[in-house]
């Protein structure tokens, strides 16, 4: 019989590494802006610092996978093969390349669509404070640079993809969309919306609509205010300088002027990618005058009009609080500032408001959503984070910018415009808290047994949705712990059965089809398992489920067989209506 030996076989080295010893970060060049956005004739570049996360050509990692084939031409394009790392190391592979040579390799289109995507979703898991989901069944969303020859870019949830197309311009060149930053930010947010919202698909009233179109400019062009090198590149095109140092005029930095040079500026060119760009939401939400005739003007309940209004108080907003910011800034020279300051100024007050904008949605309703629940969202998210807002006034600046265009939060008008918290009485027996952070079925046990409390409608179908402990780290370093339960409540009825609601069946609507009517809330729970917040609205909401009905009707739901046939392509409908002008 043979000897063992006692020599250990060499294997791989199972210990684990310690943070200190990998890289945590890589930078991805990108373009900032579409290529015809130019700055002393160069196209405006900068690059994004991202997680290191191991990227297989495509480029594809653990949430976002490029996959490059072209439906039109039955295409297949190459990724680049072991080009981001280098002896273990990140490597941006376009760091040091031409202009002219990212623009027309295939492969810089791929690199610009996944880094843009990851950065929009690090942005949204930064303000969450946890990891995001998105709305279909899978862990990675897909992304199509050059998906069509066709004027359009959408999100698809039946095919967990953005999709990409490219078309030849006026001048006969090519213009594809994967370039534009705000095109591929703004159907990555539609992805995480989704995800994080999935009935904001669903037809519900004119503001919902508006809202996902709305939502998703407003994420795009504050990620872009929030790049610091690209805000300095815009307001120093002067270049004066002083003792070295790069200068702004103050005359600059006034409300009007900030919309006609840095705000324009970076938008002017979001939606002039396609066609009928001179519609582009961006560039005209920020030269609206703020008035409250638009609720009943018919031309904004088409979705990307009511998505403006939106996009203006925000845009709005963002202006006062950097302008705020200014005030005690003093002067370098007689009426000029020091640029570094005011850039990073913009940049924080940009990145301030995306954070507020994407936590509000923690604390917005589930579904019918109106841009007064997504204002006290707004002002309720910030306060439980940042409860002193007397410094730079965000909360208040807001409120303002809103109140312009006749919105006012659907909670506490009269007072600060946040949730009313929860007062009812709650039931605890049998719930254990540690379950209840995490568990959907503990989740349910306790709105089962607070029915009553919560104002529930004991004939719908009830369903939790989503369980999310949340951990943010709030200014006086304090982490803020929350646990967010959102559960849904289905009636379905027929059309003949509407009256005894108490509702009205549309003329459009079939005799005897069968319509769902949701309601349902978001439960929000402080570190001590207590209910601090019940934000909803409930299924028997008569004068709401009749402004649903109404705008289903109207928005052609009922020529469609089921909801799932009305949903299908929604978005790619959607934009190419908005790319032909109708």
């Amino acid at each position: 019989m043979a000897k063992r030996s006692s020599k250990k076989t060499a294997g791989p080295d199972l210990t684990a590494q310690t943070r200190g010893q990998r890289a945590l970060w890589r930078d991805l060049t990108i373009l900032a802006q579409d290529p015809n956005v130019q700055v002393d004739g160069k196209p405006l570049w900068s690059s994004v610092t991202l997680p290191c996360e191991p990227l297989l050509p495509g480029p594809c990692g653990a949430r976002i996978k490029v996959v490059d084939y072209d439906a039109s031409q039955d295409r297949y394009y190459a990724p680049l093969a072991g080009g981001y790392e280098s002896n273990g190391e990140p490597v941006d592979p376009f760091a040091k390349a031409s202009s002219s040579a990212r623009l027309r390799d295939p492969r810089f289109h791929q690199q610009n669509a996944y880094a843009i995507a990851m950065r929009i979703l690090c942005r949204f898991e930064n303000a969450l404070g946890r990891r995001v989901n998105f709305g279909f069944n899978g862990h990675q969303l897909h992304i199509a640079p050059h998906a069509f020859a066709e004027a359009n870019a959408y999100y698809s949830r039946e095919s967990r993809s953005l999709c990409f197309g490219y078309f030849p311009d006026d001048d006969d060149r090519t213009t594809f969309t994967c370039l534009s930053h705000d095109i591929v930010a703004h159907e990555t947010a539609h992805a995480l919306l989704d995800g994080l919202r999935p009935r904001y698909i669903d037809p519900s009233s004119p503001d919902q609509g508006g809202f996902h179109e709305g939502f998703s400019d407003i994420v795009a062009l504050l990620s872009i205010l929030s790049d610091e090198r690209i805000v300095e590149t815009i307001l120093t095109r002067e270049k004066v300088m002083a003792a070295g140092q790069k200068l702004v005029s103050r005359k600059q930095l006034g409300a009007r002027e900030l919309r006609r040079s840095a705000l324009l500026g970076l938008a002017e060119c979001m939606g002039e990618t396609l066609p009928n760009g001179a519609a582009t939401a961006l560039r005209r939400s920020a030269s609206l005058t703020p008035t409250p005739k638009w609720m009943d003007d018919p031309e904004f309940a088409e979705p990307h009009r009511r998505g403006e209004i939106l996009v203006a108080a925000v845009l709005n907003a963002f202006i006062e609080v950097w302008r705020h910011r200014l005030e005690g800034l003093g002067e370098i020279r007689r009426g000029y500032l020091d640029a570094a300051r005011v850039v990073e100024d913009g940049a924080t007050a940009a990145s301030h408001l995306l954070t507020m904008c994407i936590r509000a949605l923690d604390y917005a309703p589930p579904t019918d959503l109106q841009y007064s629940d997504y204002l006290s969202a707004l002002l309720t998210a910030d306060r439980e984070t940042v409860p002193d807002d007397s410094r730079f006034g965000y909360r208040r600046t807001i409120r303002q910018c809103f109140a312009a265009w006749g919105i006012e939060p659907t909670s506490d008008p009269a007072g600060d415009g946040c949730w009313q918290a929860f007062s009812g009485p709650v039931d605890h027996a049998n719930i254990r808290f540690e379950s209840l952070q995490r568990n959907a079925d503990e989740a349910f046990r306790f709105i089962w047994q607070n029915v009553g409390s919560l104002k529930l409608n004991t004939d719908a179908y009830t369903q939790v949705t989503g369980v999310r402990p949340i951990a943010r780290v709030a200014p006086d370093g304090l982490i803020v712990r929350e646990t967010v339960v959102d559960f849904m409540q289905i009636l379905s009825v027929r059309s003949n059965e509407l009256a005894a609601l108490g509702l009205r069946k549309p003329a459009q609507m079939p005799t005897f089809r069968q319509v769902r009517l949701y309601g349902g809330a978001v439960l929000v729970f402080n570190e001590y398992g207590q209910l601090k917040f019940s934000i909803g609205n409930g299924v028997l909401n008569i004068a709401r489920q009749q402004k649903r009905l109404d705008h289903l009707a109207e928005s052609g739901f009922f020529e469609y067989r089921t909801e799932t046939a009305f949903s299908r392509g929604y978005f790619s409908r959607l934009h190419l209506n908005r790319a032909r002008g109708l």
